[in-house]
């Protein structure tokens, strides 16, 4: 394992990732973790993150400064290089020019931490302090023109820093210094394996459930349907999985849901049609957060009668995926049994809280891996490329792909338009190059002419967005003729429609959904 210290970094995350990649076990620790505490999780590395702070700032986040003396290596990254620095010795100030952007590394020193990184490779650089004088025993590895100490080391301590971000894509050279540091430096095995996480995480479920019963909500994205399957690889038939039909689903996506898992993997769902108690909630109703909220009360009302009708349970399951963890601070625990008990059914869902007296334990065999590894564990449990690939989908769903009020005809026609995105997307070969791809509705109507005749209908919005996390996202700039071909079927086939525009907002400033 190797340890992760967060400073307040937007990278951390990504650091954790970088390292799993490599097949090395990473975890995002807080910056107040102890020397003591690290002890006991006994990793093979530690890595201080970068964060917004400067070390010589009164309330700068400071490491407990016994890690350095626990013979454990140590990397620290562009806030966590300085704060090494400073905590040993050496001299961290305001630099006369800060850096921003690509920078051409000099190496001075190719061994070690530098060993197979080019020199004149390019890194990512975002700092405006620079390290002045280095600790007693620490040397110079690679400069840049602007940063003299661009990369440090002391190696008889294994201690290392850098004040670039090998972490991120535009350094070209990062992911071979971060082998070198996990293989090289810290003799990790790659031992976190897709085929390793599922057997540990099926006799995990197993142990902990035994004879009782698991309920799981099942909404059809790639997270559920991985815990689905292994749930059921794990307990077989003492799992439920309860899928409610809120109406708000793409088309004809609630029945093959039920097809796959029901006749082709013989995975028993319990199908909830909910859809005229969804709608009529939104009656009226304009506001973005209030139909957020609405769809989310009436969620926990359908949910809480459901799961009486069909349990007692003992166990509720989650797709918690590792994000979820480092980001939310919510954790509940039973005084009596030490567990973690649900008070609430995941934040992305936008479904807010159970109500307190339907307490389960819960059960998140997911809740260590990324995104990317959760697609992997879903292709070794023969997940269909469908589900595993699919795009992220909102809670609400296509509710909040309207602008305005949801109606029932507001919803078949984003509904047919969303489907035509969809086939085009998938026929153009763009479908695994983008983060989404999907159509919105607007709540105006605008002039067209069709068939010689004047209309006054609504316009469509495309989203097409190209992302790695989701975190950040760029507009797809796709060809043409494939936003001519959406735009021909969309305005001919759907009934209502007159127009399509392409929405060419990165996020931020924009964001991913219009609501």
């Amino acid at each position: 394992m190797i340890a992760i210290l967060d400073f307040g970094s937007q990278y951390s995350e990504l650091i954790a990732r970088r390292i799993r990649e490599t097949q090395v076990y990473s975890e995002v620790l807080s910056y107040r973790t102890t020397a003591e505490q690290l002890k006991q999780l006994n990793p093979q590395g530690i890595i201080l993150s970068g964060g917004p702070s400067s070390v010589y700032d009164n309330h700068a986040p400071l490491s407990d400064p016994e890690i350095w003396n626990l013979g454990i290596p140590v990397l620290g990254v562009c806030y966590g290089m300085q704060l090494m620095v400073q905590q040993l010795g050496g001299q961290v100030e305001r630099a006369a020019r800060g850096e921003y952007g690509k920078a051409s590394l000099q190496i001075d020193d190719p061994t070690d931490l530098l060993t197979n990184v080019d020199d004149g490779t390019t890194m990512w650089m975002s700092h405006g302090d620079s390290v002045t004088a280095l600790p007693n025993g620490f040397e110079t590895l690679a400069h840049t023109a602007n940063t003299p100490c661009a990369a440090i080391a002391h190696h008889e301590r294994n201690l290392y820093g850098v004040q670039f971000h090998p972490e991120v894509v535009h350094s070209l050279g990062g992911m071979a210094l971060i082998r070198n540091f996990v293989y090289h430096i810290c003799r990790c095995e790659p031992t976190w394996t897709t085929e390793a996480f599922v057997e540990d995480a099926i006799r995990e479920v197993r142990a902990r459930v035994g004879e009782k019963r698991v309920l799981l909500a099942l909404s059809g994205g790639v997270d559920s349907s991985t815990l689905a399957f292994l749930l059921h690889k794990a307990i077989g038939d003492k799992l439920t999985c309860m899928f409610i039909d809120q109406g708000f689903m793409r088309k004809g996506e609630p029945e093959r849901l039920l097809k796959l898992f029901q006749e082709q993997f013989h995975i028993p769902v319990e199908y909830v049609n909910a859809q005229e108690r969804f709608l009529d909630q939104l009656e009226g109703v304009t506001d973005p957060e209030e139909k957020r909220r609405r769809i989310g009360h009436e969620f926990i009302q359908v949910f809480e009668s459901e799961s009486r009708r069909l349990g007692p349970f003992d166990y509720l399951a989650q797709g918690t995926l590792y994000p979820d963890v480092i980001e939310s601070a919510d954790t509940n625990v039973d005084p009596a049994t030490g567990e973690r008990v649900a008070v609430k059914i995941k934040s992305h869902h936008n479904v807010g809280g159970l109500p307190k007296d339907l307490r389960f334990k819960l059960v998140e065999p997911l809740r260590k891996l990324f995104k990317d590894e959760v697609r992997k564990v879903g292709r070794s449990l023969g997940l269909p490329e469908e589900i595993v690939q699919r795009h992220p989908f909102p809670g609400p769903g296509l509710a909040i792909r309207i602008i305005g009020e949801v109606t029932l005809e507001r919803l078949e026609i984003v509904r047919d338009a969303d489907l035509i995105v969809r086939q085009e997307i998938n026929r153009s070969g763009f479908y695994s190059q983008l983060w989404q791809a999907f159509a919105v509705l607007l709540p105006v109507r605008s002039v067209g002419v069709m068939g010689d005749q004047r209309t006054y209908a609504y316009p469509i919005v495309l989203r097409l967005i190209k992302s790695e996390d989701g975190m950040t996202a760029d507009w797809a700039q796709v060809p043409y003729e494939l936003l001519e071909t959406i735009s021909t079927r969309i305005v001919n086939e759907v009934k209502g429609v007159n127009r399509v525009v392409y929405d060419i907002t990165s996020k931020p400033p924009g964001t991913i959904e219009w609501e």
